[in-house]
């Protein structure tokens, strides 16, 4: 970083760049803004050992058949710090014309974009005083909006919005706003951003959409309507409950029973993933409303409890391990807060009837593949498929029980021995009730006797 703020200021060109985006130099400083000169091997300067592995781990160089080259070349940059204000990656414009014209370093030990958000370092104050933090899609919105005097702003980085995006943002302000363009690309990417905050919405704390018109972008949009207009447009941009119902109603031929009957179905899985009882009780209404039924029917309808009495669920089968289901849940949970945990994931031990079970063989057989093993990466691989919801749910509680990846990697064997020993107490028990059932050969008494060690060697670990 240090390299690239000095080169910055070697160069006439891309200092005109910044001032032509209306950037002043207290702003620059401020994100620490550099330029990455036009050579092949400008890094050579800032470290003598050029040849170092760390250098490609972190993305900073390019290896190909022997060869090395700076991934970053004649172009602008914008650092991006960790939460506790640690260099952990670069996005690099492009001067002028030339694609891609956003290039960002790749995911690394140090840097997981599905957990990172642009310019929150330089946020954060702005949000706690302002109580509002706004997602926005670009390097050049943050720092232009915050130019302005809009200092709340932070960007993703070049990833969809995830459940990490959205739990940090709720703890830090009182309201959250996404802004996109109002193009179907950005209704698009808000849809995204409002599945992933359906279950982590609360009922103090709103969650806004804001949908430029077409062309604009939070960067021009300020510049040329002002701070002002720009604020008044956040205040009054559309809530998630008005984008939800909006988007149903708009799928809907609502004079039609069959439409009405169709806003139902489009509308159950979206509010049986809400937790706020105030906002999903709201909604049921408002849904009822809409399909000219009352809320209770609409409660039946969409699989919900009345408010105040717990959900409805189904009578656990008898025949079912009674803590087969949960614990799938719990696998599922462990491996999004460390993927690496796939690989000693036992596929024997799992419930085939839990739904999270067929999730994580299709987590390892990702992985098999040669497949990316980071959360964001892993919920954007099934995002379309049908373990996005268990993804989505489990990614969800991890985050809200704050789960490190000791702690993950603690509960994932925990779970696991624990598995075991319920097999193999499963099948202790029925090699008892066989020898109950009728005279007990040699054989299978020392079989039995056998699986009781073993049985007592599994409980040991446990302790």
């Amino acid at each position: 970083m240090s390299f690239y703020r000095a080169e910055l200021k070697k160069s006439a060109r891309a200092i005109e760049y910044l001032k032509g985006r209306g950037l002043s130099g207290e702003i620059a400083a401020r994100f620490r803004l550099g330029y990455a000169p036009d050579d092949w091997q400008a890094l050579r300067a800032a470290f003598a050992e050029y040849d170092d592995r760390g250098l490609v781990e972190s993305g900073l160089v390019i290896e190909n058949e022997g060869k090395r080259y700076d991934r970053f070349r004649d172009r602008i940059m914008f650092p991006i710090f960790s939460n506790r204000g640690a260099v952990i990656g670069f996005g690099g414009r492009v001067l002028g014309q030339g694609e891609p014209k956003y290039l960002n370093s790749p995911e690394s030990p140090v840097f997981e974009k599905g957990r990172e958000l642009y310019g929150l370092v330089q946020a954060r104050e702005a949000i706690r005083a302002a109580g509002r933090a706004l997602v926005v899609e670009g390097y050049m919105d943050v720092i232009s909006l915050a130019q302005h005097g809009v200092a709340y702003a932070v960007a993703t980085l070049g990833t969809a919005t995830t459940p990490h995006h959205v739990t940090r943002l709720l703890r830090l302000a009182d309201q959250v706003v996404f802004c996109f363009d109002g193009d179907a690309a950005g209704r698009k990417a808000a849809w995204r951003a409002l599945e992933v905050s359906l279950p982590l919405a609360l009922d103090h704390k709103p969650i806004r959409f804001l949908f430029l018109p077409e062309g604009e972008d939070p960067d021009s949009s300020i510049r040329a309507h002002g701070a002002e207009a720009f604020e008044r447009a956040l205040r009054e941009a559309q809530t998630l409950s008005g984008f939800l119902l909006g988007e149903l109603r708009a799928q809907a031929d609502l004079a039609t029973p069959e439409g009405r009957s169709g806003v139902l179905a489009a509308a159950r899985p979206h509010l049986q993933r809400i937790e706020a009882p105030g906002l999903r009780l709201q909604l049921v209404k408002a849904v009822a409303e809409l399909a000219r039924v009352s809320q209770d029917e609409a409660e039946q309808l969409l699989g919900l409890a009345t408010p105040g009495a717990p959900r409805a669920r189904p009578a656990p089968r008898r025949s079912a391990p009674p803590i087969a289901a949960s614990q799938e849940r719990n696998l599922l949970r462990c491996v999004l807060v460390k993927p690496a945990l796939i690989e000693e994931l036992e596929p024997d031990l799992l419930d085939a009837r839990a739904p999270e079970a067929e999730v994580l063989q299709a987590i390892a057989a990702w992985a098999a593949e040669g497949g990316e093993m980071s959360a964001p990466l892993l919920i954007e691989r099934f995002r379309d498929s049908a373990h996005a919801e268990r993804l989505f749910q489990a990614q969800a509680s991890a985050l809200e029980h704050n789960l490190s990846e000791d702690d993950s990697e603690r509960q994932f064997r925990q779970i696991q021995l624990a598995l075991r020993i319920q097999r193999k107490n499963e099948e202790f028990e029925a090699l008892r009730q066989e020898a109950a059932t009728g005279r007990a050969s040699r054989e299978l008494m020392l079989e039995i006797d056998r699986r009781a060690k073993e049985l007592a060697d599994l409980k040991a670990q446990r302790l």
